[in-house]
């Protein structure tokens, strides 16, 4: 809890943080990776040159103030298990946390300059390490369960790609194994491994997330990777509405992942992490929502229950750009013969480009229309694409009844505040 005389600080000078939020930021941000060039490593260089992530710290800083202060309702829980998980999943341990501390109240000195008084400056130090030492713990409690000691590098462990797949134009899965030959871990439903690779030209390493595509309890992991192509908006916007925000650069992780891996070759993947489970309970109806590569977690839930629970109530909703884009398609014939309550909707933009003669589905041309997504009253519903799809579908959803504890839904990069 914020002390009495920070809080009355806090609330003072909330106004004048909030309007400088990505000044400080940006600050923040340059003057850590000039003291510590090695942290580079831990931050996606995409979302820093389009000033995303940038503005998701200056959000998430402002909102966790207005949470201490009592100015939000916004329920804190699940964004800080959501952004552990995160962490965890990257190697983050608790000596990086002064660092950053010390860089961000520097920032905000620089910035707001002589209104950062002595007692501004400790109020919000108290509000940094409030934050700090909540996922800290959180973080420390997720190394445990996984068996992992808390020293940065612990849970990276080598996979050989076994095979690789070309699933669409864009799309590639890999197919990988322990190169220790131990067997693969299991995972749930939903979660993401993070993928640490060298970028060509000594710029270092880079670390991508990627939700696990294949079957828990397999012998095997596979992700499936969408190549991000730069461009004038955020890359997948179309399923969800006109693309929009900063220009993007292709993306390097992927582009290489792409382009430079064979079978034979061995990356470094972190152990699985994530708090949203696609699967959900096994007693009630399913509901999976998903656009472009967002399709990944719902395809992990299916070949999940397909063993497990396979008269199991499941609509699959999926929003792309044709049937040729849409990855993993070619898995649903075979997944419906086994689950014979799996009804299958899908919206493409183009709906008569490939589609799969053995496939029963409802087709729509266009946009999703999430006033037409069938569910029951007591669906647990998954979501799983770009940030506004999710919010247009989480709306429409709790307009028709839906209770909003029954909706969950992955974010990944900048956008944890997202719902």
């Amino acid at each position: 809890m914020l002390s009495k005389s920070s809080a009355a600080v806090v609330t003072a000078t909330l106004p004048a943080v909030q309007a400088h939020g990505e000044a400080i930021t940006s600050r923040f941000y340059q003057r850590m990776f000039a003291a510590h060039p090695e942290l580079l490593d831990l931050f996606n260089r995409g979302n820093q040159a389009t000033g995303r992530q940038q503005a998701a710290l200056a959000a998430a800083v402002v909102a966790y103030a207005e949470h201490l202060t009592g100015r939000s309702t916004l329920p804190w829980a699940p964004i800080l298990d959501r952004i552990a998980h995160k962490h965890a999943s990257l190697g983050i341990t608790a000596t990086q946390y002064p660092i950053v501390g010390r860089h961000l109240l520097a920032a905000v000195g620089e910035v707001l300059g002589d209104a950062v008084t002595p007692e501004v400056a400790t109020a919000w130090d108290e509000v940094y390490w409030l934050l700090a030492c909540e996922l800290i713990a959180r973080e420390a409690r997720l190394y445990t369960v996984a068996g992992l000691p808390l020293q940065a590098d612990a849970g990276w462990r080598p996979w050989q790609i076994v095979e690789k797949i070309p699933e669409t134009a864009d799309v590639v899965s890999l197919i990988l194994a322990p190169a220790d030959g131990d067997p693969a871990p299991t995972f749930t439903p939903g979660q993401y491994v993070s993928v640490a690779v060298d970028l060509a030209g000594g710029q270092g390493r880079q670390i991508r997330q990627y939700s696990l595509s294949g079957r828990p309890g397999a012998a095997t992991w596979r992700i499936t990777v969408k190549r991000l192509r730069g461009g004038p908006g955020l890359a997948g916007g179309s399923v969800a509405g006109p693309a929009a925000g900063s220009p993007v650069p292709d993306g390097a992780v992927s582009s290489r992942l792409h382009d430079r891996t064979a079978v034979g070759n061995v990356l470094r993947l972190s152990p699985a992490f994530g708090e949203v489970s696609s699967i959900g309970e096994l007693g009630v109806p399913l509901l999976l929502v998903s656009a472009g590569i967002g399709v990944t977690p719902a395809m992990a839930a299916l070949a999940q229950l397909s063993t497990v629970a396979p008269a199991r109530e499941v609509v699959l909703v999926h929003a792309d750009r044709s049937a040729a884009a849409h990855p993993l398609r070619h898995e649903l014939p075979e997944l419906q013969q086994r689950m014979p309550n799996l009804s299958v909707h899908l919206w493409y933009e183009n709906a008569t480009d490939g589609e799969l003669p053995d496939l029963k589905a409802t087709i729509h041309s266009g946009w999703i229309d999430p006033a037409r997504i069938p569910f029951a009253p007591d669906t647990y519903a998954h979501l799983c694409g770009p940030v506004p799809f999710m919010a247009q579908v989480r709306g429409e959803l709790l307009l028709r009844g839906l209770p909003a504890e029954r909706i969950v839904y992955e974010v990944f990069g900048p956008g944890m505040l997202a719902g």
